[in-house]
């Protein structure tokens, strides 16, 4: 396998399918997997939920990544000669940095006890994974961490932030989680690389506040992840300067392990056939926009990921890994969106529930595979970085 990492998250893929979605390159239809293999990706991040879904069975959506349906993703990226990446979000949907929130079947426990559920969580699936012959190359053990997970019990944050006067960010708890999920992917596959992966690539005052807590408190890992979206996350100066920071001071290898960068501007309201009331929109509004410095093109698209590219190739030491281009194939189609009216009940939150993420893709809307693809096969590092 080579050893730089040109991934994509095919989380949602199993769900777009079943929708009805048909991907092409150069007008010829083709499975997915043999289209982006031949453009050089090299590794699948798949993301995991323990129970995504309600009492009554009904599915969360957004690819309803449960563990049958990761396994069916990891066989088909294994028969691909593919590294897997295991994305454990240790809840039953969405975990980021503005929600934690414990699995269902977790919700009263105490943190000696989800300590316990974490490991013995972990220990199963990554036996299932064997039993099936998709053990992953790599886990990540927890899902954009900056403000902890599995809350209140593992809640973290800037105690300098007034929101949480009075209260202490629990470092301990949070070391004793991801410890946990680490050992339970060791007891299983020893070989394993461990990833710990934060939001915000552009945070380096993040970043140091929160591995300099964790590294004195937790297991070792191998590889810092990072999320990084220029339309949240600052420019793609901040960005090189918190990786190659964090290359120095931790001696780490560094992977992109999210990012993205829209194509178009175009709506994709008639692929979704929703109601107003019922769409999310799209993920980069014009005044996000209005915050990065390439058009929403595809020459834009090829000249960010260029440029992406080019700081991970020049990372202090050699220690940039590589990336993960995240949700490449979640194009528009009827009954694909990123949460259904159940999931909102488990997350307390409002819809609309439809695909926000079209124009972020790396196939167009009607599933042709873009430049941007081709970009990624043939880029060779250079030194000048683009400011």
């Amino acid at each position: 396998m080579d050893k730089f990492i040109k991934g994509i998250d095919l989380s949602t893929l199993e769900e777009v399918e079943r929708c009805g979605a048909v991907f092409y390159d150069y007008g010829k239809e083709m499975d997915v997997f043999d289209i982006v293999k031949s453009y050089g990706i090299n590794y699948i991040r798949i993301r995991l939920w323990n129970d995504p879904y309600d009492e009554e069975g009904n599915p969360y959506g957004a690819g309803t990544n449960d563990l049958e349906t990761f396994i069916t993703l990891a066989k088909r990226a294994k028969a691909h000669g593919m590294g897997v990446l295991l994305d454990l979000h240790y809840s039953d949907f969405w975990a980021d940095p503005g929600k934690q929130i414990k699995p269902k079947a977790w919700k009263d426990m105490d943190a000696d006890a989800l300590e316990e559920a974490i490991y013995n969580y972990t220990v199963d699936v990554m036996q299932v994974c064997k039993d099936n012959d998709c053990l992953p190359d790599m886990v990540q053990c927890g899902n954009e961490l900056s403000n902890g997970m599995l809350w209140p019990e593992g809640q973290i944050f800037d105690e300098s932030d007034e929101n949480f006067t009075g209260r202490t960010p629990e470092y301990d708890n949070l070391a004793r989680f991801v410890s946990a999920g680490i050992r339970g992917v060791k007891a299983i596959n020893p070989n394993a690389l461990i990833m710990i992966h934060l939001d915000n690539g552009g945070n380096n005052k993040l970043y140091r506040r929160w591995f300099d807590n964790y590294i004195k408190r937790g297991e070792d890992f191998d590889i810092i992840g990072m999320s990084y979206y220029p339309f949240w996350h600052g420019t793609l100066d901040d960005l090189n300067a918190n990786i190659q920071d964090m290359a120095k001071r931790y001696g780490k290898e560094i992977v992109i392990a999210e990012v993205s960068m829209g194509y178009t501007m175009q709506d994709y309201k008639e692929y979704e056939k929703l109601e107003d009331k019922e769409r999310k929109g799209m993920a980069t509004k014009q005044e996000l926009v209005d915050k990065i410095d390439y058009p929403m093109t595809k020459e834009g698209q090829v000249a960010f990921i260029n440029d992406v590219l080019n700081r991970i190739c020049n990372v202090y030491n050699g220690l940039g890994r590589g990336f993960f281009y995240w949700e490449p194939a979640w194009i528009p189609v009827p009954g694909s969106g990123w949460a259904t009216p159940s999931a909102l009940e488990y997350i307390k939150e409002c819809g609309p529930c439809g695909n926000e993420w079209a124009n972020q893709a790396l196939f167009d809307y009607d599933g042709n595979a873009l430049p941007s693809l081709k970009a990624i096969r043939d880029y060779k590092p250079v030194r000048k970085l683009r400011k």
